[in-house]
């Protein structure tokens, strides 16, 4: 019996028409290449028939953006229709259909180990969310499995009688995107018990079981680190615990997704989707061996001549199904391909595409692993043998460090575009909590009992709080798992040493939990934290009226950030991680030590010397990523010229006063400043420079839009006071060679502030000053966050439905109700 979903009576448009009669055309094998099916056949002597999906592709060109909605509203949807569900019989090329939902979508399908049943993810037409449902391979018995506002996708069975798959449950959205998040969790076989096994901010994909018994997937991160470069390979047992890098992780540049194991090998074939990756995963056919390490570039070879295949499953060493575009194809270890089945074109024009074929027959189960977790504890453990034991440790002493900062990468609730703004300029995506501080040992080791189901990472410190060595990447720990690393960044492929017969030093007591460190916040924000200090320290030779070096360091604010922030940013004053797509980078390479901001504060800048509780402040929030806010409400708020989805948005190009001043700044200033010098024509322009990964040598970065106009003392405006003569209160360090009838060379731009083009830009950074104050930044009174944040909250469950709108809130305390919701909760 042929189950299909519920509709209600209605009138089919022609169009959906003539799309139902192409596809029943496929029934009659029209579309089909006997070649391929032939080759196929002799491949599967066992069984005839292939299951695959068909859907329209989604318009988001990121491998990851096809389900839920965009950060503007559950109006723009990131799922397309045209769900079918089918099964190729390989002998005759019959099309046999499933299920068929022309409104809904239909993903992920994976056959039971008993071949009997089907498991797949099923957005029903005229609904919102992708729940997992499993079916006969007949096409009966239609059953859904999970349910509620949630977005279930990419399931697969695992041997101990579970289910494996992403969801977006956890509540979180891309870093660098407008579009949520699915991690991995795991339910029972009917769909109850569903627990989370990833605390990741981004989304891991495609999970399914390794020989002995491990879940290999895709997991995207960016601590520290670029954003657009490391979605790798990674390995989990089936319960969570034992999370590890199977292969990539220092090998940038990559989406490496859809992988599966070869039976007999200890080698899997997965898509190497190029770049950011591409739209439905599509890519490279590769191979991939773990047994020459995770980092080795030999261990991967390509098989197919071009990237544009999707969703390969192996049905010998030699010979692979997969998708490609409107088609299916059988593919040897040399890259040669036989079509197997073509979408008649009808449905092409509609965006239709082949997904995920799988061979409908019995397999053998995996390895079953025992459960390593205990759910009713809220912590697990971690060992860590020997610090010193790893990759990029030269010239750090035995000894040497004496603890470990532990450091949580925190979710966010929504965001806007694929920048990091204005959480940083050009660092920082995410930020970061300090947990608190756990000993090492004199041998190297600690021992430290941590939080259930978050991220982790650390930073080894010194004696003296200096920053040794930074972790760029993070851990997890399940609910009484007890785990273990050898080193820092350790090899694989070696067997660690061991130097006692009693075992690590920390071994030999009892777990530390982390230690907050006292006089810090958990989360930094500079306004409130850090810009106090430089106000006590700096400004009595960097603020407007003397400006020694030509550096600023006031508070006041820009279209973006504050001076001092950007100023500190720019000029390289802390060292992070800056975007770039670098990892395990040397000791002393990033963080507080290598900051010549911490050196300047020490007393080697004209003997300025913190005390110890502003110099820690200052440590510890370079160490953080060096945020500007210190919450997520900021983000889409608060700045003229913001981003949203890679546009800028919320300009005043189109202010006459801004149409006024640029026309003023191109008269007077435009015959000197050309090229990299030519000066920013509005409160948003850019000039071009990219506002996600600016480069640190730009020369453009010293006349930038967030350090020349003030809109807290417009008439402090840079803009205003380097060409103001300074008998009339400027710098006088702009003159002019011949503007205007008469002038004579080497006189101020401005003689004095009457002058009608110094007024024009003056009433520019006046109305930006009190477009500020009505939009309102995240540390002005009054600020109320975007509708968005809202709106997510209340669906989290964080802030009350009731709360009527435009409602200011305790910002700071929201970001940690919602943190906290996200936390492991054992069950009752």
């Amino acid at each position: 019996m042929l189950m299909k979903p519920q509709r209600s009576t209605r009138m089919f448009s022609c169009k959906t028409l003539l799309w139902m009669l192409a596809f029943a055309s496929t029934a009659l094998g029209t579309q089909t290449a006997p070649e391929g099916r032939q080759l196929l056949a002799q491949m599967l002597e066992d069984c005839d028939e292939i299951v695959f999906a068909c859907r329209q592709e989604g318009l988001d060109g990121h491998w990851y953006a096809n389900f839920g909605y965009y950060a503007e509203g559950p109006q723009r949807k990131a799922y397309r229709a045209r769900g079918r569900l089918c099964k190729l019989r390989v002998k005759t090329g019959d099309v046999v259909t499933l299920l068929d939902d022309l409104e809904g979508t239909i993903r992920d399908p994976q056959v039971h180990y008993e071949g009997r049943k089907i498991l797949f993810s099923y957005r029903k037409g005229g609904t919102e969310h992708f729940h997992l449902y499993e079916m006969s391979t007949d096409g009966s018995d239609l059953r859904q499995l999970t349910n509620g506002p949630f977005n279930d996708i990419e399931p697969t069975y695992l041997p101990d009688g579970g289910i494996v798959f992403c969801s977006d449950r956890g509540h979180r959205w891309v870093n660098c995107w407008l579009t949520q998040v699915a991690v991995l969790y795991r339910c029972d076989a009917n769909g109850a018990n569903i627990r989370q096994l990833s605390s990741n901010n981004e989304h891991d994909n495609t999970p399914w079981p390794l020989a002995d018994g491990r879940v290999l997937y895709q997991r995207w991160e960016y601590v520290d680190r670029s954003q657009v470069h490391y979605h790798h390979l990674w390995t989990m047992n089936p319960d969570g615990t034992g999370q590890m890098v199977f292969y990539g992780n220092l090998r940038p540049g990559i989406v490496m997704i859809d992988a599966k194991p070869i039976p007999g090998t200890d080698t899997v074939v997965a898509i190497f989707s190029p770049g950011h990756g591409r739209r439905e995963h599509a890519g490279a056919v590769t191979l991939v061996t773990a047994a020459l390490g995770p980092d080795e570039p030999s261990a991967a070879r390509r098989l197919s001549k071009t990237e544009d295949y999707r969703d390969p499953y192996p049905l010998s060493k030699e010979y692979f199904l997969a998708a490609q575009t409107d088609r299916l194809v059988l593919m040897n270890s040399q890259g040669q391909i036989w079509p197997v089945y073509r979408l008649p074109t009808a449905l092409a024009r509609e965006g239709v595409t082949c997904h995920e074929p799988r061979p409908v027959r019995p397999r053998r189960r995996e390895n079953v692993i025992p459960p390593r977790v205990a759910l009713e504890e809220t912590t697990g453990r971690l060992v860590l043998s020997n610090i010193y034991d790893g990759r990029q440790m030269q010239g750090v002493r035995p000894g040497e460090i004496k603890q470990l900062l532990v450091l949580e990468s925190l979710p966010m609730p929504i965001h806007y575009t694929g920048g990091m703004d204005p959480i940083s300029y050009g660092g920082t995506f995410t930020l970061e909590r300090i947990v608190g501080t756990v000993a090492v040992e004199s041998d190297g080791s600690a021992y430290m009992e941590l939080p259930a189901v978050r991220s982790f990472f650390f930073v080894a410190l010194d004696e003296q709080e200096n920053s040794v060595k930074r972790m760029q990447s993070f851990l997890t720990v399940m609910p009484g798992e007890v785990t273990g690393c050898v080193g820092c960044h350790e090899h694989r492929t070696q067997a660690p040493v061991h130097r006692s017969e009693r075992g690590p030093l920390a071994l030999q007591r009892g777990p530390d939990r982390p230690v907050p460190i006292a006089g810090v916040p958990e989360v930094f924000d500079f306004p409130r934290d850090i810009q106090p200090i430089l106000d006590k320290h700096c400004l009595s030779c960097h603020d407007y009226d003397k400006r020694e070096g030509g550096v600023v360091l006031t508070g006041d604010r820009g279209p973006m950030f504050s001076h001092s922030y950007y100023t500190l940013t720019y000029r390289r004053q802390f060292v992070d991680g800056r975007n770039d797509p670098k990892s395990n980078l040397p000791p002393r390479a990033i963080g507080a030590t290598a900051s010549p901001l911490m050196q300047k504060i020490a007393g080697e800048h004209h003997e300025v010397r913190l005390a110890p509780p502003e110099t820690r402040m200052i440590r510890y929030w370079i160490e953080c990523g060096a945020p500007y806010p210190g919450t997520y409400a900021a983000l889409g708020s608060g700045m003229i010229g913001e981003y949203y989805e890679n546009k800028q948005v919320g300009t005043d190009d189109q202010w006459p006063a801004a149409q006024e001043a640029g026309a003023a700044i191109r008269r007077r200033c435009g015959s000197c400043h050309t090229g990299n010098t030519v000066l920013p024509a509005s409160l948003s322009d850019e000039r071009d420079v990219s506002f996600w990964r600016p480069d640190p040598d730009d020369p453009r970065l010293r006349l930038s839009r967030h350090l020349v106009f003030n809109l807290t003392h417009p008439e402090k405006s840079l803009m205003l006071l380097a060409p103001l003569a300074a008998k009339a209160g400027g710098y006088g360090i702009c003159r002019e060679g011949s503007v205007g009838p008469g002038a004579p060379s080497g006189q101020s731009v401005f003689a004095d502030t009457a002058d009608p083009d110094y007024q024009a830009i003056l009433a520019l950074c006046r109305q930006g000053k009190a477009h500020l104050e009505q939009i309102k930044r995240f540390d002005m009174p009054g600020f109320v966050p975007p509708a968005a944040y809202v709106r997510e909250m209340k669906r989290y469950g964080v802030l009350p439905q009731e709360m009527p709108e435009g409602t200011a809130i305790d910002v700071y305390q929201t970001d940690r109700r919602y943190w906290r919701s996200l936390w492991y909760d054992p069950p009752k």
